[in-house]
């Protein structure tokens, strides 16, 4: 039975509550760079933010988090404070297009949310959390580069591609794609955007999602579908690494659906390890 939210020892944190937020990101750095870096960026402040963090506090310090945005997000939660959380939530669905994070604490909250929130479009139970913290093992794709802030609408139909392939939807269906190609260019203006563009094709890219705590974190590893199989993506994942370790953190890490054999191949022929599992439940 659910408890009344007065009863839960959860509470919205604020900028005071930073030193011990950043004690807490610094447990896992590898699953939790996503919300470690828009922390580092906005702080904690809602409006900055653009999302609401909530603590489980324990003796008046957070001993897990749960981030509230376009993403709900648990961070160190165990049964506990998976449940509370699940109780903060609202009982009707907000506007968040999915749960991520550690298995665990994403599929526990989905078994107490759903039955509020109705059948999420797609559960993925198992995604593999792989890690880099060596030179990748094959030799990196010198074409690969950062992409200019010029090449905006020549990466634009690559990045559609590859997020409706992904997700299973349109990042463009809501409002003309506004708001997706302001995410896209603010990648290529903070230079985490890299592809490798032949006579106005994009052949490979992939962004760099996430920096924070000495990790950084890769998203969106496309190939043309005419050019799979010829080990694009392998040399050009090798890039994407090797700049991301030259340029922001030593470590390198991605998450990958365990349906999704090529990906998996590839990152294995990179180097990259297993080091957790995440879940996703898509909206």
């Amino acid at each position: 039975m659910v408890l009344p939210l007065r009863s839960t020892p959860v509470r919205l944190l604020d900028d005071r509550d930073l030193p011990a937020v950043r004690q807490l990101l610094a447990r896992d750095p590898v699953a939790d760079v996503f919300v470690a870096s828009r922390i580092e960026a906005c702080g904690l402040d809602p409006w900055r933010l653009g999302a609401e963090v909530w603590g489980h506090m324990v003796d008046g310090r957070p001993t897990a988090l749960c981030y509230s945005g376009a993403n709900l997000w648990p961070v160190g939660a165990g049964p506990a404070s998976v449940r509370l959380f699940a109780e903060r939530a609202p009982r009707t669905r907000p506007r968040c297009s999915s749960i991520l994070g550690q298995a665990s604490a994403v599929l526990g909250m989905w078994r107490l949310l759903e039955p509020y929130w109705g059948p999420a479009r797609e559960v993925r139970a198992e995604q593999p959390l792989l890690v880099i913290d060596t030179p990748p093992r094959i030799a990196p794709d010198p074409a690969v580069r950062l992409v200019r802030p010029d090449e905006l609408d020549v990466l634009m139909p690559a990045c559609v591609a590859m997020f409706t392939e992904e997700i299973g939807v349109s990042p463009v269906a809501a409002d003309g794609g506004a708001l997706y190609r302001a995410r896209v260019a603010e990648f290529i203006g903070q230079r985490r955007s890299f592809a490798r563009i032949e006579d106005g094709r994009v052949l490979f890219k992939a962004e760099i999602g996430a920096v924070a705590g000495g990790v950084s974190q890769v998203q969106g590893v496309w190939v043309d579908p005419e050019l799979r199989g010829r080990g694009l993506g392998s040399a050009g994942t090798a890039s994407v690494v090797a700049l991301a370790q030259a340029m922001y953190a030593p470590v390198v890490s991605l998450y990958v659906n365990d349906f999704n054999l090529p990906a998996r191949r590839v990152y294995e022929r990179v180097g990259f390890r297993r080091a957790g599992t995440f879940a996703s439940i898509l909206f």
